[in-house]
């Protein structure tokens, strides 16, 4: 049974040896007991392939993890956290390994949580490993990173795979987005605040833009993302969660189920984009070499082990409606790219023009208020109105005028901020689900975005553009608002 509260949980670490392991997870693991929220009896079992003691563990990963907390290690906070860790070595693919494991969680009656940080052909080996160890309890949950697939039938296997093992209601599909602070925050400013609820939709909306951008390229991960692509690593999940929270209905509350099911309604009315639409509707490019705050950077197909025939997208934009009656008519307009000009994530608000102009000047685009929601870094939420310019002249003269918060939602340089991992590791020790993604989401998302990548295979669509590292992307990402008469938000 899954009790919204803290507990006692072994949280069980597959892939612990791993690149997301160091970055993210013992980082996360290691504030949380800081900050005094692991519960006293929690463990964490560290499993992987090597001949290590939990000694040799905990002194690899205290060195690596260095790099990643952005803080000094307090020895006093470390010993009580690394007293936690059990290393256990484990072969996924050898069944008779997992009663080693099981041999160390019978030592304590707490929950357990499985967290899967390795690749998705890894996953079957586990599910099937707990599962025919009778280590699947029906308190136990199992945590899964994206992707989940590369496509809806491979996502279907998998999700096909799991359902086998464990319920529905013991699975976190995680999407670290949606533990963001500033994520978080779009459902308080949607949905506490009357100013904004009462035109959130096409009567007052021009249109919306969200951007995602990277200056970073693929961190010598040429093979895990060459097969994926940026429409896959980060318009599937992320790019379409965030659009999901800025357009969904109002849940009846804000449990888990609740919220999830008005996500999977936005999911379904996306107009479809596929063979007979896809150059009018997107755009993709691939980066090549140039400047990153003037250090000159390769480009995608100098990469380390790069194939210098790929036609792997570093770079898309959409141009998005919904078949949603609130929504009908305003275009969203998307885009998300490595070795970008800067990196921040921002959704930009633009209202429709007061149709009636009483006052009288040259600059028309000053008739557009806009709400400026930045998300990262240093995440804040500005909104531009006008405002008359002093003057003793009888002409109204107008100018911009920001309102911006200066509240802190999530700035970087702060030590105090709660990482998303953090929140997302503490949620799943809750047994809360409204962070994670439901399987509707997934193959939902899987259903619009296969069609978009199917048709770019076309000989007719394979129109792969290059674009400078240290630019926007390809121009031609700017004539998807310039045939409708907009342009995307300058950066600040």
């Amino acid at each position: 049974m899954i009790t919204e509260q803290n507990q006692a949980c072994d949280l069980v670490i597959f892939g612990a040896k791993g690149d997301l392991t160091k970055r993210k997870l013992l980082p996360a693991l290691y504030k949380l007991e800081k900050s005094k929220k692991l519960h006293e009896n929690m463990r964490i079992i560290a499993t992987g392939r090597a001949n290590w003691s939990t000694e040799d563990y905990i002194n690899i990963k205290k060195t690596e993890i260095k790099n990643f907390l952005k803080e000094t290690i307090q020895e006093n906070i470390w010993k009580k956290f690394s007293a936690r860790i059990i290393f256990c070595n484990i072969d996924v693919n050898e069944i008779l390994h997992f009663s080693r494991l099981k041999k160390i969680l019978e030592q304590k009656n707490n929950i357990i949580i499985y967290y899967c940080a390795i690749p998705p052909e890894t996953l079957h080996a586990i599910f099937s490993g707990l599962g025919n160890t009778n280590l699947n309890f029906p308190s136990s949950r199992i945590i899964l990173e994206k992707p989940l697939g590369i496509c809806l039938k491979t996502s279907q296997k998998i999700n096909n795979q799991i359902s086998k093992y464990f319920s529905e209601k013991q699975i976190f599909r995680i999407d670290h987005y949606l533990g963001k602070e500033s994520i978080l925050n779009l459902f308080a400013l949607r949905f506490a605040n009357s100013l904004l609820f009462h035109d959130w939709n096409n009567k007052t909306i021009d249109h919306i833009q969200i951007t995602v951008s990277e200056e970073v390229g693929i961190e010598d991960r040429w093979n895990y993302f060459d097969k994926i692509g940026q429409t896959r690593d980060m318009v599937q999940n992320h790019l379409l969660q965030i659009l999901t929270i800025i357009t969904m209905d109002q849940p009846k509350n804000i449990q888990s189920d609740t919220i999830r099911n008005e996500k999977v309604k936005i999911l379904r009315t996306l107009n479809p984009i596929n063979t007979d639409n896809i150059n009018k509707y997107t755009v993709r490019g691939q980066y090549s070499s140039g400047l990153i705050k003037n250090k000159k950077v390769s480009s995608y197909l100098e990469e380390n082990g790069a194939n210098t025939n790929s036609k792997t997208e570093t770079f898309v934009a959409m141009k998005i409606y919904l078949n949603h009656e609130k929504w009908s008519g305003v275009p969203f307009y998307l885009r998300t790219g490595k070795r970008l000009a800067h990196k921040y994530s921002e959704i930009v608000i633009v209202f429709k023009k007061n149709p009636i102009h009483l006052f009288n000047y040259s600059n028309t685009e000053l008739l557009s208020n806009k709400l400026i929601i930045r998300l990262e870094p240093n995440a804040n939420i500005q909104y531009d109105i006008l405002n008359k310019m002093p003057s003793l002249k009888n002409k109204y003269k107008l100018e911009i005028l920001q309102l911006k918060s200066n509240n802190n939602i999530n700035q970087s340089n702060s030590k105090n901020i709660i990482d998303a991992y953090e929140r997302l590791l503490l949620e799943s020790m809750r047994g809360i689900q409204s962070l994670f993604v439901s399987r509707d989401e997934v193959e939902a998302s899987w259903q619009w975005i296969d069609p978009i990548i199917d048709g770019w295979k076309h000989e007719k669509n394979n129109s792969l553009q290059l674009y400078e590292a240290g630019s926007w992307g390809p121009k031609s990402a700017n004539m998807l608002l310039y045939y409708d008469h907009h342009d995307w938000y300058e950066f600040h």
